[in-house]
């Protein structure tokens, strides 16, 4: 049941109450100017019929006209109240009103603005709404307005009024200036491309400018080309030929994209005479060739365009004699651009480093058939190359320079030009030098043999003031006296077509300047032994090993004395000896063996034969230990020859010492063969037992193999016995060597580059040794069942085991050629496994303390 109650009928007779909002009344008649209480009450009343509730709000702003949240929900919920009706309706009037009544007091609050804004947007009346904005932009403080701009752009940009955006967007930047690319992309898609360029002309000059986009000066920049030259009947108010080529100045590094801007503005200007004149320059302008490359493409395409509108153009008009001519003429422009291209590259690579001497040779190649142009490139090449800072050996390009002329059969101008190549300051005296010696080819070409002597000889001149010929600080002219290659050329030509005094005044000369080369000594030696100055060719072998030293001697040390023995032979034998000591005397082991031998020869051919022996014997120990080896075997070989094959056991047993455990287990084999030969068994036993120390029974079995076949010919129970114990105490001393037994090890397995690890792969989690020691188990039981069984060998007395009756059937198998000794009767009586045993009484002093009570 609903009780209505009226309640101050006098005063208020439209207000209607509920019983239930009698405590909210009662509220606010004891507090009227409390929010808190009227925004209680209006909360209880949000359930209500939107009139009551209207005039709820109505009573409350009448009492508090400066309250924002009273405000701000009301008009929220008038906005709320017309949102789904038609924007005519007058109920929309209502709600304009209601806010312009709220502006009265609360037009500092841009909160209040922007929803009113928002909601006269939704009712679509533009004017209206653009002149609240501009109220809401005078009402707020400068402060707030970056919080209006943002809604009042996007209602300008959603209709379309460019005038009244462009307007705005003025006002805008003046307060948000680093918002312009905003604006200019605006004004792009409102095809105000004149205003566009200017303000993007303005935002690239301007260095403090920092875009929002992320963008570089460059990629402003280049926007600014782009729509400058794709859009040149629109953009009116700039210079774009000047906007263009300050950006060439400015960005160097772009010049390619530039250049194609540039010519395309005047391409779609029409001015297709001045693009193509843009093109040339640019070609010949630019200085790498990613820039020439874009811009050649780009200038052919304009060609190939050129060509396709004309005959477009052509064949839909009808041809005339005209328009053939001018085709014809367009073709021809497009070929020529098109063969023209590989000198322009290269034009491009000679901007980028004028001193590239190859450059210029390929510049030359590609006038092949033009002397005119060839002549000029080779005259810029040698104007622009300095030698100081060439790339490549710019003499070169003065021979060839005087070769073209030689090959046109102007042969003074060649003359001419080499004359004047010889007076450039190169760097290297190795330039000047390689101009001399063409100078004189040059000569000797055309067989002007006197000539070409008397300019190699001016060439090798002393001059005015010497110097060394490395010393940078004097000129080459000065220093090309001590160039080996003219004086080389120059000592060739003497013996060609000079006298015997005169190349040996070259030769001479040479040796005194100290350039010699251990050839040139050796040329000059067998020019003189082949006029049959010996003595004087001996006497320049001395003067080039006085020059040089150890390596650099060796092949004139090794030439001198091969051509002494062949002259003198026996006849000169101290001079040689001495001459051999000599060469001996420092001579590193690399270069040893071979003037050894070449000793020993010469003592075993006109000397003595123990000369050859003590040279032989020093030779082993002058050569390199990889040499030794073989130094051994000739001096066994010679020492057999000479003395016979006993003389040569002192040399087995210093080889033996001497060399590696793979040679010296060889010789031992040799040594012990050439006993058994000898029927020395004694002595190549005791051979075998000393070489068995460095033979580990498990790589070496070859070694084991023989001496068993030995002591199977030769030996006996006991010697075969004293064999095997030999062999148990060398393997077992191999076992305890660890390092040994890896390897050994790794080397069975067959993993050459492996470690201990890999002996069991997959339990990394092993102990090492714990292995080593698993893989000598395995080892052992392989050993084991290699040796032969008891029935295939016969030999029983390895075992402890033996039976009496086997020991009889083996000494039946004894050796016939064994002596027999005399032995005692107490000693034949005792059986194979007896051995008589004495005891002694232990002395007291070995116990010390030790010893019991």
């Amino acid at each position: 049941m609903v009780v209505m109650a009226r309640l101050s009928r006098l005063e208020r007779p439209d207000l209607v109450f509920e019983e239930e909002d009698l405590p909210y009344e009662e509220e606010i008649m004891r507090n009227q100017f409390s929010v808190k209480c009227w925004l209680r009450y209006i909360e209880f009343k949000q359930g209500a019929p939107k009139p009551r509730l209207n005039q709820l709000y109505e009573r409350a702003l009448k009492l508090l006209p400066c309250s924002y949240k009273l405000w701000y929900r009301y008009l929220k919920a008038r906005r709320a109240q017309v949102k789904h009706r038609c924007v005519t309706d007058p109920a929309y009037e209502d709600v304009n009103n209601c806010h312009e009544r709220a502006f009265v007091f609360m037009h500092k609050m841009p909160r209040l603005w922007l929803d009113y804004c928002q909601f006269l947007m939704d009712q679509g009346r533009v004017t209206h709404t653009r002149r609240t904005f501009d109220r809401a932009l005078r009402a707020l403080p400068i402060t707030q307005h970056s919080r209006i701009w943002p809604l009042y752009l996007r209602f300008l940009r959603s209709h379309p009024l460019p005038e009244t955006a462009v307007r705005g967007y003025r006002r805008f930047l003046k307060l948000s200036p680093e918002s312009a690319e905003e604006y200019i992309e605006y004004l792009k898609s409102s095809d105000r491309l004149d205003e566009a360029a200017q303000r993007l002309a303005t935002v690239v000059n301007d260095e403090r400018f920092v875009s929002k986009a992320g963008k570089s000066n460059y990629q402003l920049w280049h926007e600014l080309c782009d729509l400058i030259s794709q859009n040149p009947d629109k953009v009116q108010s700039l210079s774009v030929d000047a906007i263009i080529r300050g950006g060439l100045t400015r960005f160097t590094d772009q010049l390619g994209k530039l250049w194609c801007s540039l010519a395309d503005y005047y391409i779609r200007s029409g001015h297709f005479e001045k693009a193509r004149d843009v093109y040339e320059e640019a070609i010949r302008t630019v200085m790498t060739v990613r820039d020439f490359t874009q811009v050649f493409d780009s200038y052919a395409q304009f060609e190939e365009s050129m060509i396709a509108a004309k005959m477009e153009t052509a064949s839909e008009l009808g041809r005339e004699e005209e328009d053939d001519v001018d085709l014809e003429l367009r073709l021809a422009r497009f070929e020529q651009l098109i063969s023209r291209r590989p000198l322009l590259l290269n034009s491009v690579l000679l901007r980028q480093n004028p001193h590239h001497v190859h450059e210029w040779h390929k510049r030359v190649a590609l006038h092949q058939g033009r002397p005119r142009e060839i002549i000029n490139t080779y005259t810029e090449a040698v104007q622009t190359v300095d030698p100081f800072k060439a790339t490549g050996k710019p003499h070169t390009l003065w021979v060839a320079f005087a070769k073209f002329y030689e090959d046109n059969g102007q042969l003074d101008d060649a003359r001419v030009i080499l004359e004047k190549a010889t007076k450039v300051s190169f760097k290297q005296v190795d330039d000047l030098a390689s101009v001399w010696c063409e100078c004189g080819e040059l000569e000797l070409r055309h067989e002007n043999y006197d000539q070409a002597l008397r300019l190699l000889r001016k060439a090798t001149a002393l001059p005015a003031r010497r110097a060394e010929y490395f010393d940078g600080s004097e000129p080459v002219q000065n220093r090309v006296y001590k160039s080996l290659k003219v004086w080389s050329m120059l000592a060739d030509l003497e013996e060609s077509l000079g006298t015997f005094q005169s190349t040996k005044a070259v030769y001479d000369r040479i040796l005194d300047l100290r350039i010699a080369t251990p050839q040139i000594v050796i040329n000059y030696a067998m020019f003189l032994e082949e006029h049959k100055y010996f003595e004087e060719s001996f006497k320049a072998y001395e003067r080039g090993i006085s020059l040089f030293k150890w390596p650099n001697v060796s092949d004139i040390w090794s030439t001198y004395l091969t051509k002494f023995i062949a002259r003198y032979g026996g006849q000169k034998l101290e001079r040689a000896r001495d001459l051999f000591e000599q060469a001996l005397d420092g001579c590193p082991p690399k270069y040893a063996k071979t003037l050894y031998l070449l000793y020993a020869q010469l003592e075993e051919e006109w000397g003595l034969a123990r000369h050859a022996m003590a040279v032989y014997e020093r030779a082993t120990r002058a050569v390199e230990p990889a040499q030794q080896y073989d130094m051994f075997n000739i001096y066994i070989k010679r020492a057999a020859e000479i003395y016979g094959v006993t003389h040569t056991r002192s040399i087995y047993q210093k080889a033996i010492e001497v060399l590696s455990d793979e040679h010296a287990r060889e010789m031992c084999l040799r040594f012990a063969d050439m006993e058994c030969k000898l029927g020395e068994i004694d002595r190549a036993r005791a051979i075998y037992s000393f070489c068995s120390q460095i033979c580990d029974p498990r790589t070496t079995g070859a070694f084991w193999q023989t001496w068993k076949d030995f002591e199977v010919r030769h030996g006996n129970e006991d010697t075969i016995r004293e064999m095997l114990r030999i062999r148990r105490s060398v393997q077992a001393t191999y076992n305890t060597q660890v390092n040994f037994m890896a390897s050994q090890m790794l080397k069975v397995s067959g993993s050459a580059t492996g470690t201990v690890s890999d002996l069991a792969p997959g339990q990394s989690g092993m102990d090492d040794m714990k292995l080593l020691e698993q893989r000598a188990e395995q080892l052992a039981a392989e050993a084991e069942q290699d040796q032969p069984s008891r029935a295939q060998s016969k030999i029983l007395f390895v075992r402890s085991d033996a039976s009496r009756e086997e020991l009889a059937e083996l000494a039946q198998q004894a050796n016939p050629e064994e002596i027999e000794l005399g032995e005692d009767e107490d000693e034949m009586d005792l059986e194979p496994n007896e051995v008589r045993l004495e005891q002694q009484s232990v002395p007291a002093a070995v116990f010390g303390s030790l010893k019991e009570d």
